[in-house]
């Protein structure tokens, strides 16, 4: 049987790009986005061996609701990528509650139902890998994000050192990945044109991350070898921030 991989928010963007180097690596991949029309035509460009799922990454029923979807079409599930979030650029003084909740809660919730869920079931079977996406935002602040997303990813990190703890005697490990900048739509458009060569001087080597790249980190850290690697935090930041 092929390892079965899910990625939330992979519908467009990153997540999308997660999903093909998956598929190229030889997974069999879940699709999933809150919009499921989204998901189907991904799916369906992508190829290969893929399913759509609906998946509102705030919703344990979802998640619950995902997860039977995809061992009735596949049988297992071995890989977790939480990707999905939602990216402010508001400057914190203008940051409201609501906002700020908002923000906060539907990136630190994703990636904290992603793991109780889906991660209980891989921890019951007895083997899996759960890949939580951070940022670089959430270890210095951010360079072109608002406080609250750059306080969820810092949480992010956090709750995979927990989760890692609690998972790792059972065969699953959970790991983060933390990009910089990356050549995506989501930082071109958080960055403007005339902003652009403004960010590109301030970092060490002067490019923008390969979101291929990122999706070829996933799937080392997806591999049944990855078993003596877990609550690590994997930097991807051009060397914005160096530790």
């Amino acid at each position: 049987m092929n390892q079965i991989a899910l990625v939330t928010g992979a519908g467009q963007g990153l997540g999308q790009r997660f999903c093909a180097r998956l598929l190229a690596a030889g997974f069999d991949v879940v699709v999933s986005d809150r919009d499921l029309a989204l998901a189907q035509s991904t799916a369906k460009q992508l190829g290969g061996r893929t399913l759509a799922v609906k998946l509102d990454v705030g919703s344990k029923a979802d998640f619950e609701q995902a997860l039977a979807q995809v061992l009735e079409h596949f049988g297992a599930l071995h890989v977790v990528v939480n990707n999905a979030a939602v990216t402010k650029t508001t400057p914190l003084m203008q940051i409201s509650p609501e906002e700020f909740d908002a923000v906060v809660g539907l990136n630190l919730r994703s990636v904290f139902l992603g793991c109780q869920v889906l991660g209980a079931h891989l921890a019951e079977a007895g083997y899996g890998r759960i890949i939580n996406m951070a940022s670089l935002a959430g270890q210095n602040g951010g360079t072109a994000t608002g406080a609250h997303y750059a306080a969820s990813k810092g949480a992010i990190v956090t709750l995979t050192k927990i989760f890692a703890k609690e998972f790792a005697a059972r065969g699953v490990t959970v790991n983060a990945i933390a990009p910089g900048p990356i050549d995506s739509p989501a930082v071109h458009a958080a960055v403007p044109a005339e902003r652009m060569q403004g960010l590109l001087a301030n970092i060490p080597v002067q490019r923008l991350g390969d979101a291929d790249f990122l999706g070829d980190l996933i799937v080392q850290l997806a591999r049944p070898e990855a078993y003596f690697t877990t609550g690590a935090t994997w930097d991807v930041n051009g060397g914005l921030f160096m530790r």
